[in-house]
């Protein structure tokens, strides 16, 4: 994977030659991992904080799940002090945090995303559901009442009214935010319309609702979702799944696939009534601050008025932000540094 390292004199961007070329750098800087739907946001601000003269944080997109591995692994110069994330962190990652020595963290909410199915701007246009969607990508599908394997290669197979095409679906793998976001907002709810699958219980339920097919037209295109999108532009006829931010910044190439009627905007993420709307985070390892130089600054860069507020940088790269109150209280928490307290 690669990792980013902004240059402070021109906020630019270079790519280091391997992993290793992170680890030669000083620990004078802040070192970023985490979810590539959260990295466009993250890369803004480090640009701005680059430009005020400070020293330019390295950003490393690990997905949601791979950066709280590694942000959970313990305390100290050789860990990272922020985390990007598409999801809350699960109990599971704060007891791993906590059995290494992570135990004071901080959760900054910092705006919204709407989850998008994307495919290229000379394609057909696409209206699905969520039960449509379901048939496509999940492993086991209900067919004249039983569970079996998918079957379907195309999607007018699923519904004569959709495209002759072969399903095509570039989407993020099992590592990344974006995948558990889909999974738990799209596929548990299209497989809850079938009846021979609700009427599933516990573990074999969820075994057929979280299960992404792996016998072609689901295609895990890794964490990067920028190579997402130079494979729409390259093919009318596939799909792709991934953050809004991401559509937002290549209109003039792609458009959305409405979900459920409903198509990702500003307006319809903000109000919740896109049904694939989803909080964004990042997480900051407390034991940090003071020792990392630039950490706190970094932080309240982030949560800035002219950073994530509703004229901000950040909503010109497509994140939609809180309300006055929630921005307010956000500030308050990264200022004060509070630890969060869900589990426990």
């Amino acid at each position: 994977m690669n990792k980013v390292i902004l240059a402070a004199s021109a906020a630019a961007l270079a790519i280091a030659a391997s992993a290793g070329a992170a680890s030669a750098q000083s620990r004078d800087q802040i070192r970023i991992v985490g979810s590539s739907t959260v990295f466009p946001y993250t890369q803004a601000v480090a640009e701005e904080f680059a430009n005020m003269g400070n020293t330019a944080p390295v950003l490393e997109g690990t997905g949601t799940g791979g950066g709280m591995r590694i942000f959970c692994g313990g305390v100290g110069v050789d860990f990272p002090d922020i985390t990007g994330a598409s999801r809350p962190m699960t109990q599971g990652e704060y007891e791993t945090c906590v059995s290494n020595g992570v135990d004071n963290v901080t959760e900054v909410l910092i705006g919204y995303d709407g989850l998008s199915i994307v495919n290229n701007v000379n394609g057909p246009d696409m209206a699905l559901t969520e039960a449509q969607i379901f048939q496509a990508l999940a492993a086991q599908v209900e067919v004249d009442g039983e569970i079996v394997a998918n079957p379907y290669t195309r999607w007018n197979e699923i519904d004569p009214s959709l495209p002759d095409f072969e399903i095509t679906v570039f989407g993020p793998p099992p590592t990344s935010g974006t995948r558990d976001a889909f999974v738990e907002l799209v596929m548990h709810d299209g497989c809850e319309t079938f009846p021979a699958i609700a009427a599933l219980e516990g573990d074999a339920k969820r075994e057929v609702c979280d299960r992404m097919r792996t016998d072609g037209p689901f295609i895990e295109a890794g964490e990067n979702d920028n190579l997402i999108v130079q494979r729409l532009q390259a093919d009318e006829t596939a799909l792709g799944i991934f953050g809004y931010s991401f559509l937002y910044e290549n209109q003039d190439t792609l458009k959305a696939v409405s979900i459920n009627g409903i198509e990702p905007t500003e307006a319809t993420i903000g109000d919740g009534s896109y049904p694939v709307a989803r909080p964004l985070f990042f997480y900051i390892k407390n034991a940090h601050r003071g020792v990392i130089q630039g950490l706190q600054e970094f932080a309240e860069e982030y949560v800035s008025e002219e950073s994530f507020g509703p004229n901000g940088y950040l909503a010109e790269r497509g994140l939609i932000s809180l309300s006055d109150a929630d921005r307010e209280e956000t500030r308050q928490i990264v200022t004060e540094g509070q630890h969060f307290e869900r589990y426990q």
